[in-house]
């Protein structure tokens, strides 16, 4: 368990922050100056906060009414920045073992480093360095591991190489994590918990599917960020299309490219501006996913856009269309409709291993 309670005066700025987490990865997302990076400093111990408490399991990092306050390298906390800080003139090998040989051989294997152990930092590509400090904090043998924006840096193409990494360290290290980032599309797929930071508060959080899939989070992460993540299982390919069945509790989704195998779990994230809805089972379309769905929630913005929460199944997905759309359509909570989801709507990086 993960517990933080921060009260801190910087300036002009307050932060306060209260997060309760299960452990797993804990997404902090927010617009930059709203107190992400504040955070991880104050519970790696290079912020000391007014007021206020660090738990992470049955260790007290700091409370302020007892006194506590760890220093910083009493903590075993590992710490991996968006530059990767490798020291140039040593070799990966030796960059990875610095501060320790914790699980060693495992986590080499895990990041896939093995091939890279003889070089220097000068000749590896931004994904690969940030494998390395990845490493290097792992063998540190933390109690958790702050992440700051660690893919910011990266171009599409390495992130993508170096996500599904990412992916396997948070189902096979036992280890909690806290992952800043800004990118909704790295939150959706790695996290397990989803804490959104506004003005130096949380403006809300639990369980990533949860939090994306309300309402009224659009106003939050923004209206092009926003969209619901549901867990599937791949159930089947068409071969001949390129395309990739997905089922889920609401039904059956095509998607292209060959996704995973037969019975794999997948997380998908499907943005809301590409939920197109209709109060009638369309006909003639040439979108390939049409699904029942429930109005569970209309959020109205500010500007001509609505927010429509849905539910599919025993899953929540989400939908954002205009005012006008709203009113001519008759929408209310508890109706019956139809979501349309084009197969192309969902790119590689909104899918999840």
């Amino acid at each position: 368990m993960l517990e933080i309670s921060l009260h801190s005066h910087l300036g002009d700025f307050t932060l306060d922050a209260h997060i309760a987490a299960p452990g797993g990865v804990t997404a902090v997302f927010g617009p930059s100056g709203s107190g992400k990076t504040t955070i991880v400093k104050t519970v790696a111990g290079l912020l000391t906060p007014d007021k206020g408490r660090v738990v992470v399991g049955d260790s007290v990092l700091f409370d302020k009414d007892k006194r506590i306050d760890l220093a910083p390298n009493k903590r075993r906390v590992g710490y991996v920045f968006q530059d990767a800080r490798l020291f140039p003139h040593m070799t990966v090998a030796q960059n990875l073992t610095y501060g320790g040989k914790h699980a060693h051989a495992r986590l080499i294997d895990l990041l896939g480093l093995g091939d890279l152990l003889n070089r220097r930092p000068g000749g590896l590509s931004g994904g690969e360095k940030q494998r390395v400090a990845l490493g290097r904090a792992l063998m540190t043998n933390p109690q958790i591991l702050l992440m700051d924006e660690p893919l910011a840096a990266l171009d599409a193409r390495r992130k993508a190489e170096i996500l599904p990494y990412f992916e396997r360290l948070r189902d096979e290290v036992k280890v909690p994590i806290i992952y800043v980032s800004h990118d909704i599309s790295e939150v959706a797929r790695l996290a397990t918990t989803l804490v959104v930071i506004d003005g130096g508060q949380v403006a809300t959080s639990g369980p990533v599917g949860e939090v994306l899939s309300q309402p009224q989070t659009v106003r939050l992460v923004g209206v092009r960020a926003a969209g619901a993540v549901i867990e599937t299982k791949v159930a089947g390919r068409l071969l001949d299309d390129g395309l990739t069945e997905l089922a889920f509790s609401g039904g059956r989704i095509m998607m292209p490219g060959n996704l995973g195998k037969i019975g794999q779990t997948l997380r998908l994230r499907i943005p809301a501006q590409d939920v197109i809805l209709s109060r009638e089972a369309p006909q003639g379309l040439s979108a390939l996913n049409v699904l029942p769905v429930q109005i569970t929630g209309l959020e109205m913005g500010q500007g001509p856009g609505v927010a429509v929460g849905l539910r599919a199944g025993k899953d929540n997905l989400l939908a954002r269309v205009t005012r006008r759309s709203v009113q001519r359509m008759g929408l209310v909570v508890g109706q019956d409709i139809y979501a349309i989801i084009k197969a192309t709507a969902v790119g590689p990086e909104d899918v999840g291993h």
